[in-house]
């Protein structure tokens, strides 16, 4: 299935970055509040692993209860508990990644598997995760001014960041009004157009704009895109690609 091929190709892109890595960079702070380069991965690190239990029908993450604790808190709290040496944790890493792309790609389409939030299919899942490490590698990347190119396997953050709208707004304490139209551009300059287009709330401009802003990487304001229609500012403005 595609999305698991363009997993791959994104935790690969990731892992070219990571491979230049200085010691003194991978202490670097990272876009992550509180977060080294380091914690940025053994997050992915993590996750990658929740993946491979999830699949297995064990449980996500560690055992601990987590009713009091919002997501990020919880993730805080994991990364804070298995803190090591970057080398090891690139290993870690490179393990689980490998072991959750192949978990996916065995799996039982139609059967959901159990995340953080609501239960996922496995090319769902595989588009949050891809969505994830392509948020994360920003977090990496941008602090430390080295190059991370937008490609069209953004398309994939697009759609979830779209399809997940209603679940946006029920996060935001809200019920989505009715349909959204992207209208949107590619990195290359290809029409990527999302949802009715005959919806009269409508947000136009760069597919990597509304990406950034749906991984809360941008603010909307700063983005550059456009709205028009009873609520696309709204939909802009509550717009996630995690759960919360």
């Amino acid at each position: 299935m595609p999305i698991f091929d363009d997993l791959e190709a994104e935790q690969e892109q990731l892992h070219g970055v990571l491979a230049g890595l200085t010691p003194e960079q991978w202490r670097a702070p990272s876009a992550a509040a509180g977060w080294s380069v380091a914690d940025v991965l053994l997050h992915l690190a993590q996750t990658e692993e929740g993946v491979i239990a999830s699949a297995a029908g064990r449980m996500v993450g560690p055992v601990a209860d987590r009713s009091e604790l919002s997501v990020d808190e919880w993730a805080d709290q994991w990364v804070q508990s298995e803190r090591t040496a970057p080398a090891e944790v690139l290993a870690r890493w490179d393990e689980a990644r490998r072991g959750a792309v192949a978990a996916l790609r065995s799996a039982e389409p139609g059967q959901p598997l159990s995340w953080v939030g609501p239960p996922l299919k496995p090319a769902t899942l595989a588009t949050t995760r891809l969505a994830e490490h392509w948020a994360h590698a920003l977090d990496i990347t941008d602090p430390l001014g080295l190059p991370y190119p937008d490609t069209d396997r953004l398309r994939n953050v697009a759609w979830l960041a779209h399809r997940t709208l209603p679940y946006a707004f029920a996060v935001a304490q809200q019920e989505m009004p009715g349909p959204v139209f992207c209208d949107l551009t590619g990195p290359d300059g290809t029409p990527w157009p999302i949802g009715p287009a005959d919806a009269e709330s409508v947000i136009s401009g760069r597919a990597s704009a509304f990406c950034r802003v749906a991984a809360r990487r941008l603010a909307p304001g700063d983005s550059g895109l456009t709205t028009s229609g009873p609520f696309a500012a709204e939909a802009l403005r509550v717009a996630r690609t995690y759960a919360a």
